[in-house]
């Protein structure tokens, strides 16, 4: 991927701080305390979280978010951030394994998804590639709404939100191929 900005040599392995320091501090503030609160304050489980996550990155096709594993990465993004890793979507139920998140493309085929896990892939792939449809989608709404209740479905709706708006702007840009807080480097998973 093409960087479609300027960004000097020693930023290469972190270009979001470059981006915040130099092109646009206030708004990239706003969507680092965004992702944060997505992160932090999630009620859904780990599982159903990285479900709705992995079909948004494979969506965007976002190198970086598709590399990225809530459990192992957590909590070194948080410590780039200046946040406490304290709770947070990383420590609300077991990991997933590689096998999850490789199957999330063959949600609708796969057995080895829950209900919940099903309705968060399906809601992010919906949101992702038609949202209007999303919102008319009656069949849908009925199912989601027998398992979630209205505040996991509006934390849900805000994570997606998060990862495809932030996701799709790094892709973009050409950010998406370098991160020095993430365990495991983005080139592993490209």
């Amino acid at each position: 991927m093409t960087l479609r900005v300027s960004l000097p040599p020693e930023h290469e392995a972190d270009p979001f701080a470059h981006l915040g320091e130099h092109y646009a501090p206030e708004i990239l503030a706003a969507a680092t305390g965004f992702s944060t609160a997505v992160y932090r304050h999630s009620k859904l489980s780990t599982r159903e979280c990285e479900a709705a996550r992995m079909r948004t990155a494979q969506i965007n096709g976002c190198r970086l978010c598709l590399a990225f594993r809530a459990a192992r990465d957590l909590p070194g993004y948080f410590a780039t951030v200046g946040a406490e890793a304290g709770e947070s979507v990383a420590n609300r139920g077991p990991a997933p394994d590689e096998a999850f998140y490789r199957n999330v493309a063959d949600w609708r085929t796969c057995p080895d998804f829950t209900e919940r896990e099903r309705l968060a892939i399906e809601f992010a792939e919906k949101f992702g590639l038609d949202p209007q449809g999303l919102a008319a989608d009656e069949d849908f709404w009925r199912r989601a709404r027998a398992a979630f209740s209205d505040e996991e479905l509006v934390d849900l709706t805000y994570s997606v939100a998060s990862w495809v708006g932030l996701g799709r702007a790094a892709h973009v840009l050409g950010l998406d191929g370098a991160c020095t807080w993430m365990a495991e480097p983005v080139a592993a998973h490209a």
